[in-house]
């Protein structure tokens, strides 16, 4: 599974690095939703807003393929130190940079060379100083504990066969007061084996998908509060878009 995944986002970076747009299907819609192509879109429905399209790179935009906009989530300040976990193509470390400040950093977690490198070019196009790619998984973040303010993730931990890691290596990271930012899928309903065992359902993003109560469960289990998961929008059948918010004491 880790390999299929891994050559599925190889590809997805090769086609961005072209300057090709990367559209996922989850089951008929696009999971790629949170990237608006034209002047309408807004932070206030999720997804990335034209302004902030306007100052990336077009390889950043291209390679975008998370579920909405948790940049928009986490309420940066000046200052702080934020981490996305699976950065891809980079888009969300790089607006999180800027919004932190020269004083702040924003670091991007990531499995695959390819959208590293394809992340690494993109920083330098757009000239952003205070942020970095790191290679590693984010079950195992080669961080150290209490090193960032805040977690971000876009349409990735749904990926991951060991969630409950993720949400403990999160909580690791974190500082005390820390916040997770995270626009991830949910399953409305169960998944049948079928879907579940399927490598191109893993790579849409849904047969990884747990339910809501399965997902508040995991991250209070991992020792985060004030957890709050509400709905962005439909991805396919029985499976939703999420935005969810908690903090670690």
């Amino acid at each position: 599974m880790l390999d299929d995944l891994k050559a599925h986002y190889t590809a997805a970076a090769r086609k961005a690095a072209a300057g090709d747009a990367v559209v996922e299907d989850c089951g008929g819609a696009d999971c790629g939703a949170s990237v608006v192509r034209d002047s309408t879109g807004t932070v206030g429905a999720g997804r990335y807003g034209a302004d902030e399209l306007a100052a990336l790179p077009a390889e950043a935009v291209a390679g975008s393929i998370g579920c909405a906009n948790p940049v928009a989530l986490a309420d940066l300040e000046p200052g702080e130190d934020v981490l996305d976990l699976g950065s891809g193509g980079g888009i969300d470390v790089l607006l999180s940079a800027r919004r932190v400040g020269p004083h702040g950093r924003a670091s991007g977690i990531d499995m695959t060379a390819e959208m590293l490198d394809l992340a690494r070019a993109n920083q330098q196009r757009a000239g952003v100083t205070n942020a970095e790619f790191l290679e590693g998984r984010i079950e195992d973040l080669p961080l150290p504990d209490r090193s960032v303010d805040v977690v971000l993730s876009n349409c990735v931990i749904n990926l991951s066969t060991d969630k409950a890691a993720v949400f403990a290596e999160a909580h690791r990271v974190l500082r005390p007061g820390g916040r997770l930012a995270v626009a991830d899928i949910v399953a409305d309903r169960a998944a049948g084996p079928g879907l579940a065992a399927a490598d191109v359902a893993w790579e849409a993003c849904i047969a990884g998908a747990v339910s809501r109560d399965r997902y508040q469960a995991l991250l209070a289990a991992a020792g985060f509060v004030d957890v709050e998961i509400t709905t962005s929008h439909e991805v396919a059948d029985g499976f939703s878009s999420v935005f969810v918010r908690a903090r670690r004491p």
